[in-house]
């Protein structure tokens, strides 16, 4: 079996010539000979590199089976990449042309394509019957030559991913990181950093004195600096956090031109009052002129817009230039859409636009994704769409410029997929040269202009090289004359020094960080407490760890005891001798107090043997009192001395007090102590005192007998122990605590309670520390004590079970305590209960029926949210009445109220004010809404009526908006009516123009007349008795919106409009 590879075919493009024999190329053809008569199995060419991958032409004999015809013998002719890799991350998308040749008439060589994503399970791609073997070995057929056959392939595979692909030694440019479905973004960011003056710009905005968390400015010039000098591909999560977005917005892809809108916008207003004001318009900003002119009369109207962008049409036309002849065509205005042109009344006129002006960097945005009324979906447009690389406009101008408007294309958005999804690319000219890179995501590669620009027409259906459903999507051009300003190179000299600096010293903390997390299972923590971290402490045992500000040390899992001495010695400033730790153990009650460690027998163990694997190592270091005399700490001997800590409990000030530690020999009695504690406590020294042992939470034991050693008057003697004492006052009766157990009693059942503003989102609230054991009136007067407020000027309100908020209302006779209300919390859940501040008093409140409704002036504008107090037994006249006193009244309005009871966004009733608000049933859907009634609707005659009047779009069930009561009279013009609704609402004349009026009835809309005969029939508008005797709803005028379409939606099932919120 013969070999032969590496056959090169010449490359159209002569920048092409220079990489033939280069490993990282995009395509190669390379051949491979078999002999016929010796291939009985599967046979491999030797590898040939391509992308950095080796490609292998691989054959075999195949047969077929069939049942109704004898067994067929084909040749299997496969292409197969990177098959010896280990690896399963790896994938490369390649086309390729297999060929057979013929050794007599090369022109017949017989060829198929593939197209395919090569991937660790489908790493070979081809046919099992690329050809029979009947025609292989017919010698008329010309494929086989002494006794061989040659199999070639063209290959041109895309810049592989998962692999080791250097884009910055290949390309000089490295790629972004996708975040999940930022691809769109990525595109669009590699556009922006290509412009390389709008880089400048981004690069001189001030952000020293930004937050960095927030800062879009700062974001965008990391991103920029780091795509300019780093070797690897960059990261953009602090980017769009600065934008405020959170994960779910990574993983859900947007449109690329309205981000690319937003964007702008967002650094244009961050350039205002800054050296670089002014750079976006200068770069993106051209002018329209929208104009209407009348064909009988001298009469025009015009206006001059800035863009941006220009959106083009793509369905039914070919290429651009249609497209900008279509984008300026003429409408001609006549018939029935004739022009109001003022005095001249309705007139036939012509309604175009004129470019007046066209910006260095233009964004042409192919509208490949529009809404189709057939499928009622939106669809994306694949047809071919064709665009030049050399572009010239003036034939679109009003009047020629300066300049030519002459533009060299620059950048090419690519979209793969359809409206539900899919993937961006970007190929771009980064030097205005002819020589184009593909940027996709995190991998950069070098194309040809073909792969730029030709393939990308869209219309590729029938060629299986190209893959489907991709096309162009957003163009950018730049024009001629203002190549050399707009893609002047960016050098480090145009980077402020105080950016750089900045920049780098962040790159450095992170490489810190980064250590730090790639070396912590080598580090563990020392956490060390000192005797001043117990003073305040009023709670179990002697501190809490995470309540204090305790100091740490982190240091090597395999440091020795006697290396951490030194280590503690150095940092405290104090000699090694005046120290001695204390290691914290938890006993089996759970309490966790000091325990002795022998420095002489355990100074050679590892602090990880000495935490027992723990990652902390919690001690408490005992210091040498300076006031001592002495230079080094005593001496302690673990078998007959016992460390105690002390603590005093003062009954009147209901705290605690930390007394100290000593060492006590275990035959010592207590009475030979008391003499220390008064000492301790500041009491003289014969006050008599009461002695307990604080063994666990909510358990103090009372030491009676004073003359019995320690070892004998403690049930279990044990370094760490704590004494609580106090006087022995025979008044201490008449304190709330008298003693310590009373105090630790209440201690055990005392909760934060976060209490929280029912009325304030997102209200952080204030935390109390109270008893579970708390009644109703005692919570709502420490509540209230807080507020500087009246406890029965508040309501509480449970928290949900089920989620945060507030659920239902307390009553303020409520029987239970505190620890009823918090029983649905788990032990380390935040306690959390709400409350709103009250204008009457709880039990005055709780014999009324709170009612909420909306207020709305005369203008149908600035709603406001009422909660009325009325009886419970109260009627709507009763409640109108209360809400008298909370209403805005019009300037000469009638100062009457009415009460509208609304169900979505259409009045559904005008309620009498003799019923009684306990007769209203709730709904999701139904609301209710107070009105002033206008003076003229006070009254009405026999031939006047009251109508209900709804906005909707399109169909009568998908009403939005305020509906309103209108009046209107029998006979009256209907296009009176239309005039009052004009006035009510204050619409401009355009927007009366985009909206039609139906009769609504029964949920079937008709259409009003046109014509400006119609007049109104009351007749019309009144409930009809239905059939079984009931009454119809009543018939309403709808306003149809007919401008009101939803817009244009890329992923219309899960895409939400973009927004940078910083």
């Amino acid at each position: 079996m013969n070999q032969v590879a590496g056959k090169e075919e010449q490359q159209s493009e002569p920048e092409e010539m220079d990489t033939r024999e280069d490993e990282a190329r995009s395509e190669a053809t390379f051949a491979y000979t078999v002999n016929i008569s010796r291939l009985k199995d599967t046979a491999l060419s030797q590898p040939t590199f391509v992308r950095n991958l080796p490609w292998k032409i691989m054959c075999m004999p195949r047969t077929s089976p069939n049942q109704e015809r004898p067994v067929t013998k084909n040749l299997g002719f496969f292409l197969q990449c990177n098959a010896e890799s280990d690896s399963s991350s790896w994938s490369c998308n390649a086309s390729a042309e297999l060929r057979l040749i013929n050794h007599q008439e090369p022109e017949r060589t017989f060829r198929r394509k593939i197209q395919h994503l090569f991937y660790s399970k489908e790493n070979d791609w081809g046919f099992s019957h690329f050809v029979s073997w009947t025609d292989l070995l017919d010698p008329e057929k010309g494929y086989i030559k002494d006794d061989a056959i040659t199999l070639e392939v063209k290959v041109s595979a895309d810049a592989p991913h998962g692999v080791s692909w250097d884009s910055k030694k290949h390309t000089g440019y490295v790629g972004l990181k996708n975040q999940g479905a930022t691809c769109y973004m990525n595109s669009l960011l590699q556009t922006l950093f290509f412009t390389n003056k709008l880089r400048k710009a981004v690069y001189l905005m001030p952000t020293e004195s930004d937050d960095t968390t927030k800062s879009v400015a700062f974001a965008l010039q990391r991103v920029f600096y780091e795509l300019q000098f780093s070797d690897k591909p960059v990261g953009t999560k602090k980017l769009t956090k600065s934008f405020g977005w959170d994960t779910l917005d990574s993983f859900m892809q947007h449109d690329v031109q309205e981000l690319c809108r937003v964007l702008l916008d967002n650094v244009e207003s961050k350039m205002k009052a800054t050296v670089v004001e002014g750079t976006i318009p200068r770069l993106f900003e051209g002018k329209t002129i929208s104009y209407v002119e009348c064909k009988h009369v001298k009469y025009m109207s015009s206006r001059v817009e800035a863009f941006y962008d220009i959106q083009l049409n793509v369905k039914g036309k070919k290429n651009i230039h249609e497209s900008f002849k279509d984008y300026v065509a003429i409408e001609v205005l006549d018939g029935d859409n004739k022009y109001d042109a003022g005095e001249n009344g309705l007139q036939e006129a012509e309604k175009g636009v004129w470019f007046n002006s066209f910006p260095s960097v233009l964004h042409l945005q192919l509208m490949r994704f529009q809404y189709d009324p057939l499928t009622d979906t939106n669809i994306k447009i694949n047809d071919r769409f064709e665009f030049p690389e050399k572009l010239n406009l003036d034939s679109f101008m009003q009047t020629a410029e300066s300049t030519p408007a002459s533009y060299t294309l620059h950048a090419v958005l690519v979209h793969s997929g359809d409206n539900h999804g899919g993937h961006y690319v970007v190929y771009i000219n980064p030097r205005g040269d002819g020589k184009w890179c593909k940027f996709d995501d995190d991998v950069v590669s070098r194309c040809t202009k073909q792969e730029a620009i030709d393939n990308n027409f869209g219309g590729h259906e029938e060629d299986i090289s190209v893959k489907h459903c991709t096309n162009a999507y957003m163009l950018v051009y730049i024009r001629d004359s203002a190549v050399a300003e707009v893609l002047l190179p960016v050098t480090e000299n145009d980077i402020p020094l105080s950016l750089v600096e900045r920049l780098q010293e962040e790159k450095k903390q992170e490489a810190i960080r980064r250590k730090d997390r790639n070396e912590a299972h080598l580090y563990m923590t020392i956490q060390v407490s000192l005797e001043d971290d117990f003073n305040g402490h009023q709670g179990n045992d002697l501190l809490d760890p995470e309540r204090s500000n305790l100091r740490t040390f982190r240091v090597k899992k395999t440091m020795t005891l006697d290396e951490a001495m030194d280590l503690l010695a150095e940092n405290m400033k104090i000699p090694k001798e005046q120290l001695r730790p204390w290691p914290f153990n938890t006993r089996t009650n759970d309490t966790k107090r000091p325990t002795v460690l022998e420095l002489d027998q355990e100074g050679h163990k590892t602090i990880q043997e000495l935490a027992d694997k723990e990652n902390m190592w919690s001690i408490f270091l005992e210091t040498l009192n300076g006031d001592s005399g002495l230079t080094r700490l005593p001496v302690f001997d673990k078998e007959c001395d016992v460390l105690l800590f002390l603590k005093m409990y003062d009954p009147k000030t209901k705290r605690v007090n930390y007394c100290g530690h000593l060492y006590a020999a275990i035959t010592t009695s207590v009475s030979e102590l008391l003499a220390v504690l008064n000492e301790r406590a500041g009491f003289p020294s014969d006050t008599r005192l009461i002695l307990y042992e604080e063994v666990k939470p909510n358990f103090l034991e009372r030491l009676e007998n004073y003359e019995l050693p320690l070892e004998k008057l403690f049930d279990e003697l044990m370094d760490g122990d704590i004494i609580v004492f106090q006087k022995d006052d025979p008044q201490m009766d008449c304190y709330d605590l008298p003693t310590a157990k009373d105090y630790f009693r209440d201690l055990y059942y005392r909760v934060e309670v976060t209490f929280c503003d029912k009325t304030v989102p997102s209200d952080p609230g204030f935390t109390l520390d109270l008893s579970q054991r708390m009644n109703y009136n005692e919570m709502a007067r420490a509540v209230a004590q807080k507020l500087n407020t009246d406890p029965f000027l508040l309501q509480f309100f449970k928290t949900q079970s089920c989620r945060d908020g507030p659920g239902n209302p307390l009553k303020c006779a409520y029987e239970g305590v505190l620890r009823d209300l918090l029983a649905c919390f788990k032990p380390r859940q935040q306690k959390k209960l709400y409350y709103q501040k009250l204008s009457i008093k709880i039990d005055e409140l709780e014999n009324k029926k709170p009612f909420k409704c909306t207020f709305v002036n005369h203008k149908l504008k600035e709603e406001k949210e009422l909660v009325l107090y009325p009886n419970k037994d109260g009627t709507v006249k009763s409640l109108l009445k209360e809400a008298e006193s909370h209403v805005e009244w019009s300037e000469n309005g009638s100062r009457k109220l009415r009460l509208l009871e609304i169900m979505s966004n259409k009045i559904s009733s005008v309620q009498r004010e003799y019923v009684l608000l306990e007769s209203f049933n709730s709904a999701a859907n139904k609301s209710y809404r107070i009105e002033e009634i206008p003076r003229d609707e006070l009254e009405l005659s026999n031939e006047e009526m009251l109508v209900h009047v709804a906005h909707f779009q399109k169909e009568v069930f998908s009403t939005f908006g305020t509906p309103f009561l209108l009046k209107i009279k029998h006979r009256e013009p209907f296009k009176d009516v239309k005039e009052r609704i004009h006035k009510k609402l204050e619409l401009s004349d355009k927007d009366m123009e985009k909206m039609k009026f139906a009769l609504v009835v029964m949920g079937r809309q008709s259409c009003f007349p046109e014509d400006h005969d119609y007049s109104v029939n009351l007749e019309d508008f009144r409930p009809h008795t239905a059939s079984g005797g009931g009454v119809q709803p009543r018939p309403w005028i709808g306003i149809d919106h007919m401008n009101k379409a939803p817009k244009r939606s890329r992923y219309n099932y899960l895409e939400k409009a973009i927004k940078i919120h910083n």
